[in-house]
C-alpha cells in the first residue's frame, strides 16, 4: 500500500474521530447534525477508496458512541517442550496465534485465556506480557480503525483441540517451518518476537 493510499485512510480516520467526539460532547442540535454528516462523509470516502460497501463501513463506525479509542486484540504465544510455537488454522487456510477481540467484561489476561480455550481447546496460564503494539505500525493491510495488539506468553496446562466455528486445526511449529500466516493478525516478525521472549527469562515488554 503506497503513501497516498495510507494518507487518505488517515484523513478519513481522523474525520471519524472528530465526528464521534463531537457527537459525544455536543448538546446543540445543529452541531450534532453537522458532526453526523462529517461521520457519514468519512464512511463514504472509505467506501469509495476501498470498494468496501458503505453499509459495512457505517457498521464499523456509525453505531459507536462515546469517545473513540483503539480496539484491543490479544494473542497468546504458547510453546511446547521442544520450543515450538502453537498456531491455529483459520477457515481460510492461514495460521495465527490464538486470540481475538477483548470482550466486554474481560481483562487482557482473562480474554487471552478464553480465546485459547475457544480456538485451540487448551487451558493455559499466563506468564508475562511480551508486547503491546499499534497494529497499523506492524500488520497489513492497514485497518480503518486503530487496534492495540497485546501479545502474552502462556503455558499450556491441559486440554486438547476441539472443532469450533473459528479454527479447523492446531499445531506446533518451529521458527524455520512456519506455515502461511494470517498477516493481518500476525506476521513473521511478530512470531520471531514471541520466540525471543520465550527464550529470555528477563524479557522486557516491548510497546509502541
Amino acid at each position: 500500500m503506497n503513501d497516498k493510499h495510507i494518507q487518505w485512510l488517515e484523513w478519513a480516520k481522523e474525520l471519524q474521530f472528530i465526528a464521534q467526539a463531537g457527537l459525544t460532547y455536543s448538546e446543540n442540535t445543529f452541531d450534532r447534525e453537522r458532526f453526523q454528516r462529517v461521520r457519514e462523509i468519512s464512511a463514504e470516502i472509505m467506501s469509495l477508496m476501498s470498494d468496501i460497501p458503505q453499509e459495512t463501513i457505517k457498521g464499523l463506525f456509525c453505531n459507536e458512541t462515546g469517545f473513540q479509542t483503539p480496539k484491543l486484540d490479544t494473542r497468546a504465544a504458547i510453546f511446547d517442550d521442544e520450543g515450538r510455537i502453537l498456531l491455529v488454522k483459520e477457515n481460510n487456510g492461514t495460521w495465527s496465534l490464538p486470540g481475538g477481540w477483548v470482550d466486554v467484561m474481560q481483562s487482557v489476561k482473562s480474554n487471552t485465556i478464553k480465546e485459547v480455550r475457544e480456538e485451540a481447546g487448551l487451558d493455559v496460564e499466563t506468564i508475562r506480557l511480551i508486547a503491546v503494539q499499534d497494529r497499523n505500525k506492524h500488520n497489513t493491510p492497514p485497518y480503518a480503525y486503530n487496534i492495540c495488539k497485546v501479545f502474552v506468553l502462556c503455558k499450556a496446562i491441559g486440554g486438547s483441540f476441539q472443532a469450533n466455528a473459528e479454527t479447523v486445526e492446531s499445531r506446533y511449529f518451529a521458527l524455520d517451518e512456519l506455515p502461511l500466516l494470517a498477516e493481518e493478525k500476525n506476521n513473521r516478525e511478530q512470531i520471531e518476537m514471541c520466540f525471543k521472549a520465550n527464550a529470555d527469562e528477563n524479557w522486557q515488554t516491548l510497546f509502541d
